[in-house]
């Protein structure tokens, strides 16, 4: 609800879309799609269609928690007996992959399907919501496809839809360039929102190691047999990262059990993580890999 220029009351909706993940409700969606709703205290509608796909079955859902930073939000609806997307994984992607979008385009056009390639699979994004990484599709992406399914050739959920630029820096229009969460990193926001009850926001207070690196080149991992990874060529004094002993031309390979194969990767790693938190980085240096 809100006031036009004439000083009236209006009111309209965000429409958006989300799929289930368990028998008993869950639904995952973006974050951007609720926001309005969650910090308005505005009611959140989540509607099926039924058997017949004349009729349409209404459900109230409840906020069950975010990741702002990453744009992937967890809502609940009381029912039960719901058939549950099959999840695959996205890091089995590969350039060239078929793939599906499945969404509300326009808020209207309920239920179509796009479909599409992977055009990229490590992109870096920065959104109104943060910065996180995803994978690039050419299947036809519009508004209210957001927090929608990305399905691979095999019906398995592979990424949530999330942006697609309207123009580039220079006003250039775009065509045919859509960007989706990993499904990975998505179950992962998934299960410690579900597990662990509780948002997760870390615009508030993000981690934050105190290095300046880059990938390693992949002449470096042919010809030196280097691990990939996030090569550190500066460390800030008196920063978290110098406290906990990383060294300039270490190589990050690994943070909190999750692998580090990139600077992009490391960044993505970080953004699973707040403020305060103490975790294990493994590092490459000097021929051995050391846990700090």
């Amino acid at each position: 609800t809100g006031t036009n220029v004439w000083g009236m009351q209006v009111q309209g909706s965000v429409s958006g879309t989300g799929f289930v993940i368990s028998e008993d409700g869950y639904i995952l969606t973006n974050y951007h799609v609720i926001e309005e709703a969650y910090t308005t205290g505005a009611a959140i509608n989540v509607m099926f269609s039924s058997d017949s796909g004349y009729d349409t079955l209404q459900y109230t859902a409840q906020v069950i928690g975010f990741d702002r930073n990453n744009d992937v939000a967890v809502i609940k609806i009381d029912a039960s007996g719901l058939t549950a997307a099959t999840l695959g994984s996205s890091d089995d992607l590969q350039v060239g992959d078929t793939v599906y979008a499945v969404g509300n385009p326009l808020g209207e056009l309920t239920y179509s399907m796009t479909p599409g390639i992977v055009s990229a699979t490590d992109r870096v994004i920065t959104t109104d919501e943060g910065t996180a990484n995803m994978f690039q599709i050419s299947a036809a992406v519009n508004e209210g496809n957001s927090g929608g399914p990305v399905y691979n050739a095999y019906g398995q959920v592979v990424g949530i839809v999330t942006a697609k630029p309207n123009s580039t820096s220079s006003g250039t229009s775009t065509e045919g360039i859509g960007f989706a969460i990993p499904i990975d990193d998505a179950v992962r926001i998934a299960d410690d929102v579900i597990n662990g009850g509780h948002q997760i926001n870390n615009d508030a207070d993000p981690a934050y190691l105190g290095i300046m690196g880059y990938s390693v080149d992949q002449n470096a991992i042919t010809y030196y047999s280097l691990p990939a990874g996030a090569f550190i060529y500066y460390v800030e004094p008196n920063s978290p990262a110098d406290n906990a002993g990383i060294q300039v031309d270490d190589i990050i390979t690994e943070v909190d059990g999750y692998s580090v194969d990139s600077y992009n990767s490391l960044a993505e790693e970080l953004s699973f993580h707040r403020a305060g938190e103490t975790v294990d980085i493994v590092v490459y240096r000097s021929g051995e890999y050391v846990t700090l």
